[in-house]
């Protein structure tokens, strides 16, 4: 592709995505997927290009003051190759016209409000107020695995042996790390089932729940299953662990990820099958998904206070729908991907002063005897997770025990 059709493909892709209905990922996943015609250099290119819009979007929309794609890709453009990139020709974007270069000239280098500066939408950034924690949200993820066999320096050199130039993860005693992507489809260390990919700190949040072969164990709202696959290889296949959602769909590759992995203590079970006597309720749940921007970044554009309140209320419904479900000295063990207060610590407060006979677990003596890593976190009871203390995704886990 030439390097205009390229742009106006990057063009048609953000303007579908600054809309806000869909995730980022399934609009560009579903546009090459309708286009295979187009070549594994320029999809990587076109891919490069919009997240890195997407990751400046704030700032694109306040110096043109607009929310007008051309103008977006104008400004963003504006030290390149015009010729090159408004090139015309068919599937190129038109030429720049003299209207748009006298537009261009007189745009002002006005300082930007901390919100722009930080990428965040201003009432987030109000709520959030933390500069550096938002920063470094908007800065791209590492690729993080952890061993499902072996131990982690014979995966770790078959992964070499292939190419990739990967290393232990500085926390999580079952983690792998790569700067650069992976195409999981031309690894055979992934087909073999000796890796899975799984963020550092749900890594850590799986050990920490602490589960052993004799436990009733439930992963309620598991979603795609990776907790779940996670505690099975923690359990060495013993013991049983319950898999739930309330859209089952979302449970639909589980089996599959199962077999390649060789893990078969999980069962999946509706909510009609949820007992009342559990010693791990292990709470995965819905949330704003702030701790995971550096991955989907355009998430927070489709975050609103509404849908916040929303999340809010059905996470508390959730703690009392385990707090009921567990026995007397069972766990419930209650994790976001989020980095909001009234998702996290204030949600543990609540559901404290409404539940007398719940009281928090100490976290760090559960790290000591499961990590060799030093402790980083100041709170031993609520853990919050995120790039700058922990260099992973924004996570949350508190644990509350039946008394």
């Amino acid at each position: 592709m030439q390097t205009s059709a390229r742009y106006q493909a990057v063009a048609e892709l953000i303007g579908e995505i600054f809309a806000d209905k869909q995730p980022a990922d399934n609009i560009l996943n579903s546009y090459f997927r309708e286009r295979r015609f187009i070549g594994s250099k320029d999809r990587k290119f076109i891919s490069s290009e919009v997240w890195n819009i997407i990751r400046h979007r704030r700032r694109l929309e306040f110096e043109a003051q607009s929310k007008d794609i051309r103008k977006l890709l104008l400004v963003y453009l504006k030290d390149g190759n015009f010729d090159e990139v408004f090139a015309g020709r068919q599937y190129g974007m038109l030429p720049v016209n003299d209207k748009e270069k006298q537009w261009l000239d007189s745009l002002e280098d006005i300082p930007y409000p901390a919100d722009v500066e930080a990428e965040c939408p201003s009432w987030l950034y109000e709520k959030i107020n933390d500069m550096d924690l938002l920063k470094s949200l908007n800065i791209p993820a590492s690729a993080d695995f952890r061993i499902n066999a072996g131990s982690r320096e014979t995966v770790i050199q078959k992964m070499k042996d292939e190419g990739y130039d990967v290393v232990k993860t500085p926390f999580s005693p079952i983690g792998i790390r790569s700067d650069e992507r992976i195409n999981l489809n031309n690894c055979m260390v992934f087909q073999d089932g000796l890796i899975e990919p799984q963020d550092e700190a749900s890594q850590l949040v799986s050990i920490l729940c602490d589960v052993k072969p004799e436990h009733k164990i439930i992963d309620y709202c598991c979603g795609a299953g990776g907790k779940s696959l996670a505690l099975g290889y923690l359990l060495h296949n013993k013991g049983r662990i319950e898999a739930h959602d309330v859209d089952i769909k979302r449970m639909d590759a589980l089996d599959a990820r199962m077999k390649r992995l060789q893990i078969s203590n999980i069962k999946k079970v509706t909510t009609e099958q949820v007992a009342d006597d559990y010693d791990r309720f292990i709470i995965d749940a819905p949330c704003s998904g702030s701790g995971t921007w550096r991955r989907s970044p355009d998430a927070k554009f489709r975050l609103n206070s509404e849908k916040l309140r929303q999340l809010v209320d059905i996470q508390s419904e959730l703690l009392d729908f385990a707090a009921q479900r567990v026995k007397k000295g069972g766990e419930i063990v209650y994790i976001t991907c989020s980095i909001l207060q009234e998702e996290n610590k204030k949600q543990i407060e609540a559901f404290l002063l409404r539940n007398k006979n719940f009281e928090q677990v100490d976290i760090e003596e559960i790290w000591k005897h499961k990590i060799e890593a030093v402790y980083p976190f100041e709170s031993k009871y609520c853990l919050q997770f995120s790039p700058i203390t922990t260099g992973t995704d924004g996570f949350f886990v508190a644990i509350l025990r039946k008394i």
